[in-house]
């Protein structure tokens, strides 16, 4: 699979997260970058995502969500770049029971801010399970939390 073919292949999954899951659309999720190199995965702050109403902060489920959303496009992002000769459909089976085995959330700051972008890197590329590490930040850098988690891929 050339590396045009791979940039397609994300695009096309890029676009399904973006505008096809409903829940993504909720929470105001829009994926600015998703290649073989990274992804930036980014939520403008709105009222309804409040947590703590007295401190106006992130609630701790969108930061959870969205870094379990960047874990899980990571994770397919290294099985895309793990072999060359993947088919469509086989990359389609494996995106269809792509899921998350185990997560792990670590909150460093109230999530204080206008945007959060969500990060992450693969740390181990299976057949079958992957490991990211992925990080929130807000518009100004302050790390907001951090999570690794473990994904399902084939």
């Amino acid at each position: 699979m050339t590396t045009s073919v791979q940039a397609q292949v994300l695009a096309a999954v890029a676009k399904i997260f973006d505008n096809k899951v409903p829940f993504h659309n909720l929470l105001g999720m829009d994926i600015k970058r998703y290649d073989i190199d990274g992804i930036e995965v980014v939520v403008n702050m709105k009222q309804e995502l409040i947590g703590n109403i007295h401190q106006q902060i992130l609630h701790g489920g969108v930061t959870a969500t969205v870094l379990d959303v960047v874990g899980g496009l990571t994770a397919f992002s290294g099985l895309v770049a793990s072999r060359d000769d993947w088919s469509m459909e086989e990359l389609q089976t494996r995106l269809q029971t792509l899921g998350t085995i185990d997560l792990r959330i670590d909150y460093l700051r109230p999530g204080r801010g206008e945007q959060f972008t969500g990060t992450g890197t693969v740390i181990r590329a299976g057949n079958r399970v992957s490991v990211c590490r992925m990080e929130l930040h807000n518009e100004k850098g302050d790390h907001i939390a951090f999570g690794t988690g473990t994904y399902m891929v084939g």
